[in-house]
Protein backbone atom coordinates (compact mmCIF):
# COMPACT_ATOMS: atom_id res chain seq x y z
CA UNK A 1 0.00 0.00 0.00
CA UNK A 2 0.33 3.83 -0.82
CA UNK A 3 5.60 9.40 1.47
CA UNK A 4 11.71 14.85 3.14
CA UNK A 5 15.26 17.16 3.72
CA UNK A 6 15.95 18.78 7.11
CA UNK A 7 18.73 20.69 7.95
CA UNK A 8 18.21 19.15 11.81
CA UNK A 9 20.96 17.11 13.88
CA UNK A 10 19.89 13.60 14.70
CA UNK A 11 18.58 12.52 17.58
CA UNK A 12 20.09 11.11 20.27
CA UNK A 13 20.51 7.22 20.41
CA UNK A 14 22.31 4.84 22.33
CA UNK A 15 23.44 2.69 19.36
CA UNK A 16 27.01 3.15 17.32
CA UNK A 17 26.31 4.09 13.72
CA UNK A 18 27.40 2.26 11.00
CA UNK A 19 30.81 2.51 9.76
CA UNK A 20 30.42 4.03 6.05
CA UNK A 21 29.92 1.65 3.26
CA UNK A 22 31.21 2.33 -0.34
CA UNK A 23 29.19 4.94 -1.73
CA UNK A 24 27.46 5.58 1.09
CA UNK A 25 27.15 9.58 1.74
CA UNK A 26 26.67 11.65 4.63
CA UNK A 27 23.55 12.69 5.23
CA UNK A 28 21.93 16.44 6.46
CA UNK A 29 21.98 15.06 9.74
CA UNK A 30 25.46 13.89 9.98
CA UNK A 31 24.59 10.17 9.52
CA UNK A 32 25.68 7.81 7.15
CA UNK A 33 23.47 7.34 4.06
CA UNK A 34 22.78 4.24 2.11
CA UNK A 35 24.01 3.96 -1.26
CA UNK A 36 21.48 4.45 -3.52
CA UNK A 37 21.20 1.12 -4.95
CA UNK A 38 20.81 -0.42 -1.25
CA UNK A 39 17.95 2.39 -0.67
CA UNK A 40 16.14 1.41 -3.89
CA UNK A 41 16.09 -2.36 -2.93
CA UNK A 42 15.19 -1.12 0.73
CA UNK A 43 12.15 0.78 -0.71
CA UNK A 44 11.24 -2.37 -2.94
CA UNK A 45 11.16 -4.44 0.15
CA UNK A 46 8.93 -2.06 1.60
CA UNK A 47 6.28 -2.01 -1.19
CA UNK A 48 6.48 -6.10 -1.41
CA UNK A 49 5.44 -5.72 2.19
CA UNK A 50 2.78 -3.65 2.09
CA UNK A 51 1.29 -5.45 -1.36
CA UNK A 52 0.16 -8.32 1.16
CA UNK A 53 -1.36 -5.61 3.39
CA UNK A 54 -4.92 -5.69 1.90
CA UNK A 55 -5.22 -9.63 1.71
CA UNK A 56 -3.90 -10.02 4.90
CA UNK A 57 -6.62 -7.46 6.27
CA UNK A 58 -9.08 -9.86 4.34
CA UNK A 59 -7.89 -12.35 6.31
CA UNK A 60 -8.64 -10.11 9.32
CA UNK A 61 -11.82 -9.56 8.70
CA UNK A 62 -12.94 -13.12 8.50
CA UNK A 63 -12.29 -13.20 12.62
CA UNK A 64 -12.40 -10.09 13.86
CA UNK A 65 -14.03 -6.57 13.51
CA UNK A 66 -12.85 -3.56 11.50
CA UNK A 67 -12.06 -1.86 14.56
CA UNK A 68 -10.62 -4.62 16.54
CA UNK A 69 -8.24 -5.37 13.80
CA UNK A 70 -7.02 -1.83 13.35
CA UNK A 71 -6.89 -1.49 17.13
CA UNK A 72 -4.77 -4.93 17.94
CA UNK A 73 -2.57 -4.86 15.16
CA UNK A 74 -1.17 -1.12 15.95
CA UNK A 75 -1.07 -2.52 19.80
CA UNK A 76 0.91 -5.15 18.90
CA UNK A 77 2.81 -3.71 16.23
CA UNK A 78 3.46 -0.96 19.20
CA UNK A 79 4.38 -3.59 21.05
CA UNK A 80 7.57 -4.73 19.11
CA UNK A 81 8.74 -1.39 18.55
CA UNK A 82 8.81 -0.78 22.08
CA UNK A 83 10.58 -3.67 22.67
CA UNK A 84 13.36 -3.14 20.16
CA UNK A 85 13.12 0.34 21.69
CA UNK A 86 13.63 -0.59 25.52
CA UNK A 87 16.21 -3.40 24.21
CA UNK A 88 18.86 -1.50 22.16
CA UNK A 89 18.17 1.57 24.65
CA UNK A 90 17.53 4.09 22.88
CA UNK A 91 16.57 8.07 24.13
CA UNK A 92 13.35 9.46 23.63
CA UNK A 93 13.30 11.94 20.14
CA UNK A 94 14.10 15.35 20.17
CA UNK A 95 11.22 17.68 21.14
CA UNK A 96 11.23 19.05 17.99
CA UNK A 97 10.77 15.76 15.97
CA UNK A 98 7.83 14.97 17.60
CA UNK A 99 5.30 17.00 16.11
CA UNK A 100 6.60 15.41 12.51
CA UNK A 101 6.04 11.59 14.70
CA UNK A 102 2.59 12.83 15.30
CA UNK A 103 1.93 13.06 11.77
CA UNK A 104 3.55 9.91 11.14
CA UNK A 105 1.10 8.24 13.38
CA UNK A 106 -2.10 10.05 12.83
CA UNK A 107 -1.35 8.99 9.19
CA UNK A 108 0.37 6.01 9.03
CA UNK A 109 -0.57 3.91 12.24
CA UNK A 110 -3.98 5.07 12.91
CA UNK A 111 -5.84 6.83 9.56
CA UNK A 112 -4.40 4.43 6.66
CA UNK A 113 -4.92 1.44 8.36
CA UNK A 114 -8.51 2.64 9.64
CA UNK A 115 -10.22 3.85 6.94
CA UNK A 116 -8.69 1.13 4.31
CA UNK A 117 -10.22 -1.74 6.98
CA UNK A 118 -13.22 0.04 6.67
CA UNK A 119 -13.19 0.12 2.91
CA UNK A 120 -12.47 -3.64 2.32
CA UNK A 121 -15.54 -4.51 3.99
CA UNK A 122 -17.32 -4.04 0.56
CA UNK A 123 -14.76 -3.82 -1.53
CA UNK A 124 -12.30 -6.26 -3.30
CA UNK A 125 -8.47 -6.18 -2.76
CA UNK A 126 -8.31 -5.84 -6.25
CA UNK A 127 -10.24 -2.85 -6.66
CA UNK A 128 -8.73 -1.19 -3.54
CA UNK A 129 -5.40 -2.17 -4.83
CA UNK A 130 -5.62 -0.23 -7.57
CA UNK A 131 -7.31 2.71 -6.18
CA UNK A 132 -4.06 2.97 -3.99
CA UNK A 133 -1.85 2.93 -7.06
CA UNK A 134 -2.80 6.94 -6.65
CA UNK A 135 -0.60 7.54 -3.64
CA UNK A 136 2.90 7.62 -5.09
CA UNK A 137 1.17 10.85 -6.74
CA UNK A 138 -0.13 12.31 -3.50
CA UNK A 139 3.16 11.49 -1.63
CA UNK A 140 5.11 13.35 -4.24
CA UNK A 141 2.51 16.11 -3.92
CA UNK A 142 2.83 16.51 0.11
CA UNK A 143 6.64 15.98 -0.25
CA UNK A 144 6.70 19.19 -3.03
CA UNK A 145 4.92 21.01 -0.56
CA UNK A 146 6.89 19.97 2.44
CA UNK A 147 10.08 19.65 1.92
CA UNK A 148 10.51 22.58 -0.92
CA UNK A 149 11.81 19.60 -3.82
CA UNK A 150 10.72 20.32 -7.54
CA UNK A 151 10.12 17.40 -9.46
CA UNK A 152 10.87 17.50 -13.44
CA UNK A 153 8.21 17.93 -15.78
CA UNK A 154 8.72 14.33 -16.94
CA UNK A 155 8.12 13.11 -13.59
CA UNK A 156 5.09 14.52 -13.33
CA UNK A 157 3.68 13.58 -16.08
CA UNK A 158 4.06 10.18 -15.88
CA UNK A 159 3.07 10.46 -12.19
CA UNK A 160 -0.23 11.94 -13.42
CA UNK A 161 -0.73 9.70 -16.55
CA UNK A 162 -0.70 6.83 -13.98
CA UNK A 163 -2.97 8.55 -11.73
CA UNK A 164 -5.48 9.24 -14.77
CA UNK A 165 -5.59 5.29 -15.31
CA UNK A 166 -6.39 4.72 -11.65
CA UNK A 167 -9.03 7.07 -11.58
CA UNK A 168 -10.81 5.86 -14.38
CA UNK A 169 -10.29 2.13 -13.61
CA UNK A 170 -12.25 3.43 -10.25
CA UNK A 171 -15.12 5.74 -11.87
CA UNK A 172 -15.36 2.31 -14.44
CA UNK A 173 -15.47 -0.06 -11.85
CA UNK A 174 -18.11 1.55 -9.66
CA UNK A 175 -20.39 1.98 -12.57
CA UNK A 176 -20.00 5.84 -13.37
CA UNK A 177 -20.03 6.83 -9.87
CA UNK A 178 -17.56 6.95 -6.59
CA UNK A 179 -18.59 4.48 -3.51
CA UNK A 180 -18.68 4.70 -0.07
CA UNK A 181 -15.85 2.30 -0.07
CA UNK A 182 -14.00 4.56 -2.56
CA UNK A 183 -14.25 7.43 -0.68
CA UNK A 184 -12.31 5.53 2.15
CA UNK A 185 -9.74 4.54 -0.15
CA UNK A 186 -9.26 8.34 -1.81
CA UNK A 187 -8.98 9.63 2.24
CA UNK A 188 -6.90 7.22 2.79
CA UNK A 189 -3.95 8.29 0.29
CA UNK A 190 -4.10 11.52 1.71
CA UNK A 191 -3.12 10.59 5.35
CA UNK A 192 -1.10 8.15 4.20
CA UNK A 193 1.10 10.75 1.71
CA UNK A 194 1.05 13.08 5.01
CA UNK A 195 2.50 10.30 7.07
CA UNK A 196 5.30 8.83 4.39
CA UNK A 197 6.00 12.12 3.77
CA UNK A 198 6.86 13.02 7.26
CA UNK A 199 8.37 9.94 7.91
CA UNK A 200 10.76 9.99 4.98
CA UNK A 201 12.06 13.38 6.11
CA UNK A 202 12.50 12.12 9.77
CA UNK A 203 14.15 9.66 8.75
CA UNK A 204 16.85 11.14 7.33
CA UNK A 205 17.74 12.29 10.45
CA UNK A 206 17.10 9.46 12.76
CA UNK A 207 17.17 6.11 11.94
CA UNK A 208 13.73 4.77 10.34
CA UNK A 209 12.36 2.26 12.16
CA UNK A 210 12.48 4.71 14.95
CA UNK A 211 10.51 7.04 13.24
CA UNK A 212 7.88 3.85 13.06
CA UNK A 213 8.75 2.64 16.55
CA UNK A 214 7.65 5.70 18.29
CA UNK A 215 4.98 6.82 16.50
CA UNK A 216 3.24 3.88 17.51
CA UNK A 217 4.50 3.80 20.96
CA UNK A 218 2.99 7.63 20.43
CA UNK A 219 -0.70 5.78 19.70
CA UNK A 220 -0.59 3.01 22.80
CA UNK A 221 -2.15 4.95 24.63
CA UNK A 222 -5.24 5.96 22.39
CA UNK A 223 -4.97 2.14 20.69
CA UNK A 224 -4.68 -0.16 23.71
CA UNK A 225 -8.14 0.92 25.06
CA UNK A 226 -9.91 1.36 22.05
CA UNK A 227 -8.62 -2.49 21.35
CA UNK A 228 -9.75 -3.53 24.62
CA UNK A 229 -13.48 -1.69 23.87
CA UNK A 230 -13.58 -2.87 20.45
CA UNK A 231 -13.35 -6.99 21.45
CA UNK A 232 -15.88 -6.31 23.65
CA UNK A 233 -18.45 -5.04 21.36
CA UNK A 234 -17.36 -7.02 18.03
CA UNK A 235 -17.20 -10.71 17.79
CA UNK A 236 -14.23 -12.19 17.37
CA UNK A 237 -13.89 -15.75 15.55
CA UNK A 238 -9.62 -16.36 15.81
CA UNK A 239 -9.11 -18.76 12.47
CA UNK A 240 -6.30 -19.61 11.38
CA UNK A 241 -6.73 -17.03 8.38
CA UNK A 242 -7.61 -14.81 10.81
CA UNK A 243 -4.92 -14.69 13.11
CA UNK A 244 -2.28 -15.00 10.32
CA UNK A 245 -3.74 -11.95 8.69
CA UNK A 246 -3.51 -9.81 12.01
CA UNK A 247 0.06 -10.84 12.65
CA UNK A 248 1.06 -9.91 9.06
CA UNK A 249 -0.46 -6.32 9.29
CA UNK A 250 1.21 -5.81 12.93
CA UNK A 251 4.35 -7.32 12.56
CA UNK A 252 4.69 -6.74 8.47
CA UNK A 253 2.90 -4.25 7.11
CA UNK A 254 2.83 -2.61 10.44
CA UNK A 255 6.48 -2.09 11.37
CA UNK A 256 9.20 -4.13 9.51
CA UNK A 257 7.65 -3.01 6.31
CA UNK A 258 7.62 0.88 6.81
CA UNK A 259 11.22 0.04 8.37
CA UNK A 260 12.64 -0.32 5.20
CA UNK A 261 10.03 1.51 3.55
CA UNK A 262 11.34 4.95 5.51
CA UNK A 263 15.36 3.84 5.01
CA UNK A 264 14.58 3.75 1.66
CA UNK A 265 12.74 6.81 1.33
CA UNK A 266 15.89 8.66 3.27
CA UNK A 267 18.45 7.29 0.56
CA UNK A 268 16.82 8.11 -2.74
CA UNK A 269 14.51 10.76 -1.70
CA UNK A 270 10.51 10.56 -1.21
CA UNK A 271 9.55 11.50 -4.81
CA UNK A 272 11.45 8.54 -6.72
CA UNK A 273 10.86 5.92 -3.71
CA UNK A 274 7.00 6.67 -4.07
CA UNK A 275 6.94 6.07 -7.39
CA UNK A 276 8.23 2.38 -6.54
CA UNK A 277 4.84 1.88 -5.28
CA UNK A 278 3.24 2.16 -8.72
CA UNK A 279 3.96 -2.11 -8.61
CA UNK A 280 2.23 -2.20 -5.23
CA UNK A 281 -1.02 -2.93 -7.43
CA UNK A 282 0.12 -5.06 -9.70
CA UNK A 283 1.70 -7.55 -6.84
CA UNK A 284 -1.69 -6.97 -4.82
CA UNK A 285 -3.37 -8.49 -7.48
CA UNK A 286 -1.28 -11.10 -7.31
CA UNK A 287 -1.55 -11.79 -3.61
CA UNK A 288 -5.16 -11.40 -4.30
CA UNK A 289 -5.54 -14.17 -6.76
CA UNK A 290 -3.04 -16.81 -5.06
CA UNK A 291 -4.40 -15.60 -1.58
CA UNK A 292 -7.85 -15.31 -1.26
CA UNK A 293 -8.99 -16.46 -4.65
CA UNK A 294 -10.34 -13.47 -6.16
CA UNK A 295 -11.09 -13.43 -9.99
CA UNK A 296 -9.99 -10.43 -11.62
CA UNK A 297 -12.00 -8.34 -14.22
CA UNK A 298 -9.77 -7.07 -17.49
CA UNK A 299 -9.31 -3.52 -16.23
CA UNK A 300 -7.34 -4.60 -12.92
CA UNK A 301 -4.65 -5.79 -14.85
CA UNK A 302 -4.51 -3.74 -17.42
CA UNK A 303 -4.65 -0.53 -15.17
CA UNK A 304 -1.91 -1.71 -12.71
CA UNK A 305 0.31 -3.02 -15.96
CA UNK A 306 -0.51 1.39 -17.43
CA UNK A 307 0.62 2.60 -14.29
CA UNK A 308 3.68 0.30 -13.87
CA UNK A 309 4.52 1.88 -16.75
CA UNK A 310 5.35 4.86 -15.23
CA UNK A 311 8.38 3.64 -13.14
CA UNK A 312 10.46 3.19 -16.31
CA UNK A 313 10.03 7.06 -17.03
CA UNK A 314 9.69 8.62 -13.19
CA UNK A 315 13.24 6.21 -12.11
CA UNK A 316 15.01 8.10 -14.78
CA UNK A 317 14.16 11.77 -13.34
CA UNK A 318 15.60 13.51 -10.81
CA UNK A 319 14.49 16.27 -8.84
Amino acid sequence: MRAQSSATAPASVAVTAPATSPGATASPGGATAAPAGYGTLQAVLGVVAFSLTFPATAWGLEGFGPWSLVAVRSVLAALIAGGCILALRVTLPARRHWAGLAVVAAGVVIGFPLLTTLALRTSTTSHAAVVVGLLPLTTAAFSALRTGTRPSRTFWAAALAGAAAVVAFTVQQSGGALTAADGFLFGALLVCAAGYTEGGRLARVMPGWQVIGWALVLCLPLTLPAAALALTHEPVHPTAHAVAGLLWVAAGSQFLGLVVWYRGMAAIGIPRASQLQLAQPLLTLVWSVLLLGEHLTVAAPLTAAAVLVCIAVTQRTRS
